[in-house]
């Protein structure tokens, strides 16, 4: 099992034990192993890798531009994340990043309604617009 060290940068360690790594792209990655899968959620299509990744168009400041293909890649990510290094990232590294694990929260049995407050708690700016906000609830109930 290679998860993430629980202290390190951007790592959210959820109520069922996983760890996640959120973090910026704009900034190089944080010392360490590299993650063994990335969701990344931009605009446009990320710049390659040497692990796997899965892109999400996202543009900045709104929602995904297709509902089930984000669920299902925060689906993947969670799942994964119980055995693998997961990261997930946009360009700052907040709004995107902190909604999706925000989502993910809310995978993970986090109440829709705390699972804001719960990535802020853990991980710091997250959610940065009222739509993001909705999303994460609209996720709840559809996922739900």
């Amino acid at each position: 099992m290679a998860t993430w060290e629980p202290r390190a940068a951007g790592v959210v360690r959820f109520p069922s034990g996983r760890l996640i790594r959120g973090r910026p792209l704009r900034q190089p990655p944080p010392p360490g192993p590299d993650p063994d899968f990335g969701v990344y959620l931009l605009g446009s299509v990320p710049p390659p890798v040497p692990w796997e990744q899965r892109w999400v168009p996202w543009p900045d400041f709104w929602l995904p531009v297709n509902d089930s293909d984000a669920v299902d890649a925060l689906n993947q990510a969670w799942q994964r994340a119980a055995f693998e290094r997961v990261e997930i990232a946009c360009h700052g590294g907040r709004g995107r990043t902190g909604t999706a694990l925000a989502c993910m929260a809310v995978l993970d049995g986090v109440p829709a309604g705390q699972a804001v407050s719960f990535v802020r708690e853990h991980y710091g700016q997250a959610v940065e617009t009222p739509w993001q906000h909705w999303y994460v609830r609209h996720v709840a109930e559809w996922t739900g």
